[in-house]
């Protein structure tokens, strides 16, 4: 099994040095192309109005300099367009993609731009909580095993998995739970005004973690509780139930 690589924290991140030896335990078959630097939050923007530039460390590792969309398409139309992944993993994120997140996430999207041409993609975040520690470990020890168990499954053509592990030692998760991706309701946007040395003002946009009160069944709720979140989610946003009572409004 060829598995391809990418995240949105960047091709030196802490996170990619936990993704390989997660892939490594599933396959000897890896390969990354991963940004250049740090896009978190560029979701699924493509880079249209500059050159990319593509450095080669190996064989098997690229650093792109964009996004992880930029990535995944130049990975399987351009680096490997003969030989291509079996399966995309994206991450491990330095922090959560839950609820509203991952409309927002790089992460995310790599594997979602992976579901679109056809590859099965696996997106997992490492949640940090409100202390400064990250458990890499509890995202390294309890991934391969849920990832082997997930491929055992057809998820569907337009179907990409969202896993989020907890804040805890991996001995202290309280299972894995299947959940529906949630929604905050609390805003945890944070934009803080400033003024430069020439007067003029501009502003940084800040996030501060926050879950809000979660519904029984959510991925906010999951991580609350200790647990794994395991999300399948859809390509097609379609809302099909709507569609009749719209056309028949039209009508």
């Amino acid at each position: 099994m060829r598995i391809l690589l990418s995240n949105d924290d960047g091709f030196y991140a802490p996170g990619m040095d936990v993704l390989k030896k997660i892939a490594y335990s599933l396959s000897d078959d890896v390969v990354i192309v991963a940004p250049a630097k740090e896009q978190s939050g560029a979701s699924r923007s493509l880079t249209l109005h500059d050159p990319l530039r593509l450095t080669k460390y190996s064989e098997t590792e690229y650093a792109v300099e964009g996004t992880p969309t930029d990535c995944v398409m130049m990975a399987l139309n351009h680096i490997f367009p003969d030989d291509k992944p079996d399966l995309i993993l994206s991450g491990v994120n330095r922090g959560a993609n839950l609820g509203e997140d991952v409309l927002y996430s790089g992460t995310v999207a790599a594997a979602s731009e992976g579901t679109l041409l056809g590859v099965p993609a696996i997106a997992l975040s490492q949640c940090m909580g409100n202390s400064e520690k990250i458990h890499w470990e509890t995202a390294e020890k309890l991934a391969p095993a849920i990832i082997k168990d997930l491929l055992k499954l057809d998820w569907g053509n337009d179907v990409l998995i969202n896993i989020n592990f907890p804040a805890v030692a991996a001995k202290e998760v309280q299972g894995v739970q299947v959940t529906r991706q949630g929604k905050r309701d609390l805003t945890n946007l944070l934009i803080d005004a400033r003024t430069d040395a020439r007067g003029r003002d501009y502003y940084w946009l800040g996030y501060r973690p926050s879950l809000g009160s979660p519904s029984e069944g959510e991925d906010l709720q999951a991580i609350e509780q200790g647990k794994v979140s395991v999300t399948p989610l859809c390509l097609n946003l379609t809302k099909d139930t709507l569609v009749s009572a719209l056309q028949n409004a039209l009508d």
